[in-house]
């Protein structure tokens, strides 16, 4: 009995031991993540384009500080704080050939759709529950 008492300590060691590996192992990753992304933050430029943890899309135009300013369209900029921006995102490029997808087709018909409803005709007064043939 007393053999088996051993044996029951060491396997506890053992588990407490791989926990405090696999802690170690997944803390040092994000720490290595964290330096990383402090590491991107403090060499941001104008003119880089990035994307900010919410998902807006902007060019860097302006850096104060803390203080990043970013131009999602032309002529609309925006203040962020530093800590916002997620990453670096590659400029996008436009594309000369257009996609078949949205290709002109020259055969097709054209459609004259009116802007308001008064060049409509009038609709015909709807029928009643009671005017009903039920049967």
């Amino acid at each position: 009995m007393r053999r088996y008492h051993h044996l029951m300590d060491y396997s506890f060691l053992i588990i407490m031991l791989l926990a405090f590996a696999g802690l170690w192992f997944m803390s040092s990753r994000s720490r290595k993540q964290q330096r990383e992304a402090a590491d991107f933050r403090s060499n941001l430029a104008v003119g880089d384009e990035v994307m900010t943890g919410s998902g807006l899309f902007g060019t860097v135009t302006a850096l104060e500080g803390d203080v990043v300013t970013l131009e999602s369209t032309p002529g609309s900029s925006t203040r962020w704080l530093r800590a916002a921006i997620a990453r670096r995102v590659d400029p996008v490029v436009a594309d000369d050939a257009p996609d078949d997808e949205h290709a002109v087709v020259e055969d097709a018909p054209v459609v004259d759709v009116p802007d308001d409803l008064s060049s409509l005709p009038p609709e015909p007064p709807a029928a009643r529950d009671e005017d009903r043939d039920t049967k």
